[in-house]
């Protein structure tokens, strides 16, 4: 009997032992792009605590979330594919588990009145964050349109100071996006999207990369919150949420529901579906593998970092997958 007492008294604090590690708050960083302002959907209907995790959101400037990350003071940040392998070229490695969206014409190139295409800016001094994706999203217009960056001059500029540094005049077009592309459209009477991220679908994916400790050591935790995150995506396709989701979306930002909607239209976010083709191997920009491939060429070309990153490391799909069994 007393070998049976202390038999379970043994087993019930492994139990607990175990129920205090997965218990841990899982830290995400997140920023203002519509595919990661759901998250407080997920918050605020109970998505995560429905799946039975700890999950605290925590909200930065797009950059300023990446230097958490690297500060390790978050275990995930909401970053774009590219943006993702420039944390890992730094020395903070992370695992793109769950891709969220892609731009479809969020992105924008906005150029002062009386220029209406890329080509017309030729010899202009154009406002981007150098090193992010707004940057390739420039090389890919200009390469479209004949052009290199030889053929204009890049003036680096923090997206989110792009729409008042248009307006200022010292530049005679910006990248950058939503709601940063929106406001200078707004800002600039006469202003022109002379080229957009639905020129170019899946350039841009948008993802939650995690880092490599904490998804070893919290694996079950993430699972929970990718399902969490499909709860959201079936959340807002559903026509009878937009009211509420607007609401949501929108007081995140600080901004009327009507003013966020137009955001939405530019943002394609995947159903679990959608998400398990774009996750299948491939060369092009139909597949995370292939966009990330395409961007990690273009930063080594770039010097914004030296040595390709090992993109098949840095992807791990099988979380997706798991939901579809």
């Amino acid at each position: 009997m007393k070998f049976g007492y202390k038999f379970l008294i043994g087993a019930f604090m492994l139990v607990m032992i175990s129920c205090n590690i997965h218990a841990e708050t899982l830290k995400i960083g997140y920023s203002d792009w519509p595919g990661w302002v759901a998250w407080d959907i997920a918050q605020r209907k109970g998505f995560f605590k429905k799946h039975g995790v700890e999950v605290e959101l925590k909200w930065f400037e797009y950059v300023a979330s990446m230097d958490a990350f690297a500060a390790g003071k978050v275990d995930a940040v909401c970053v774009a594919n590219g943006d993702a392998l420039v944390l890992s070229a730094s020395g903070a490695k992370n695992i793109m588990v769950l891709v969220n969206d892609y731009s479809n014409g969020n992105d924008k190139i906005v150029a002062k009145p009386g220029i209406t295409s890329v080509k017309e800016l030729k010899g202009k001094k154009i406002g981007v964050e150098l090193g992010v994706v707004s940057h390739l999203l420039l090389i890919n217009a200009l390469q479209e349109n004949g052009m290199t960056d030889k053929d204009v001059t890049l003036v680096n500029v923090p997206t989110h100071q792009t729409a008042q540094v248009l307006a200022s005049g010292d530049v005679d077009a910006i990248v950058a996006w939503q709601p940063n592309s929106g406001q200078a459209l707004k800002f600039v009477p006469g202003s022109t999207a002379v080229y957009t991220s639905a020129n170019a679908p899946g350039l841009i994916y948008d993802t939650l990369t995690v880092s490599p400790f904490s998804l070893m050591k919290n694996r079950d935790e993430w699972q929970k919150v990718v399902a969490a995150w499909y709860d959201v995506v079936a959340y807002m396709q559903d026509p009878a949420n937009e009211k509420e989701m607007l609401e949501i979306l929108s007081s995140r930002v600080d901004l009327k529901p009507e003013e966020y909607k137009p955001f939405l239209q530019g943002t394609k976010i995947l159903s679990l579906p959608e998400s398990l083709t774009v996750l299948q191997k491939g060369t092009d920009l139909s597949s995370l593998y292939g966009s990330s491939e395409n961007v990690n060429t273009f930063f080594v070309a770039n010097k914004v970092y030296t040595e390709p990153v090992k993109v098949k490391r840095t992807i791990d799909s099988s979380f997706t997958k798991a939901l579809s069994k």
